[in-house]
């Protein structure tokens, strides 16, 4: 039987498909089993050239290596046998799987705070152009005042495949309980995100109103959940949470 040579990038910092896979691959690999969750497969690349790779010195290290493998999606490593060349990877939601984009939820109920937003984000995403290896862009929904949002497959699509998600989660009025009500476009999109991504992808900035109290209908940890009531404190709250995120994509250089 032919072997049928499998191509598989490894993964050190954030490249999007069609980035990846216009450069060299970096393993060869030949299918063995292919289950939901895993994967089981030989390298056909030289052991000695295995051996003095990057990707194998950190998994000597013990970090987490992940490959995309064509026809197959992300991967991450979990076992190698040298002695008889097979790799073993367990299925994993991967970086270069996601477009380049920043998907911005507004709402138009209290304008005031989405405009904000809005501005912050965009001058800090010049920032981080200027300096990332892949510029990042922003898809941005903005409802009209009242209008209906029925989610439709565009939609969630931008949603699941955003590198990061920001709304607005400034509330536009109190309901029972003493809950804070959100933008009906917010709660929308919002509760879909905390479905599809990871807790690191997700960051709800709400802005403090003196004439609306109530608490915050989603329970949010520290590190997604940022309350600003100027725009110094908006702005050094998304500086620190979105570089902090892109950081770990390793965009740019570490100084």
């Amino acid at each position: 039987m032919a072997i049928i040579a499998l191509r598989a990038w490894y993964l050190e910092s954030y490249e999007p498909l069609r980035e990846l896979e216009r450069r060299p691959h970096d393993l060869r690999l030949s299918k063995n089993s292919l289950l939901k969750s895993a994967l089981r497969a030989d390298f056909l690349d030289d052991l000695a050239t295995v051996k003095q790779s990057a990707w194998f010195a950190r998994y000597l290290d013990g970090e987490t290596v992940e490959f995309y493998i064509e026809g197959s999606g992300g991967y991450a490593i979990a076992n190698i046998d040298l002695n008889s060349q097979e790799i073993y990877f367990t299925k994993r939601d991967v970086a270069a799987q996601l477009d380049p984009t920043i998907f911005l939820a507004l709402q138009a109920d209290f304008p005031e705070s989405s405009l904000a937003l809005r501005q912050a984000v965009t001058e800090l995403l010049e920032e981080i152009n200027s300096r990332s290896r892949i510029p990042l862009s922003i898809t941005e929904l903005l409802p009209e005042t009242g209008a209906s949002l029925r989610p439709n497959a565009v939609l969630l699509r931008q949603i699941r495949r955003s590198l990061l998600f920001i709304a607005d989660g400034t509330a536009i009025a109190v309901g029972a309980a003493d809950r804070a009500l959100l933008s009906p476009a917010i709660g929308l999109t919002l509760g879909y995100a905390l479905g599809v991504k990871k807790p690191e992808q997700i960051l709800v900035m709400q802005q403090g109103r003196s004439d609306l109290g109530g608490s915050f209908p989603f329970d949010l940890p520290r590190h997604q959940h940022g309350i600003w009531r100027d725009h110094p404190a908006l702005r050094s709250q998304l500086q620190t949470t979105l570089m902090g995120n892109l950081r770990r994509l390793r965009l740019w250089p570490e100084s």
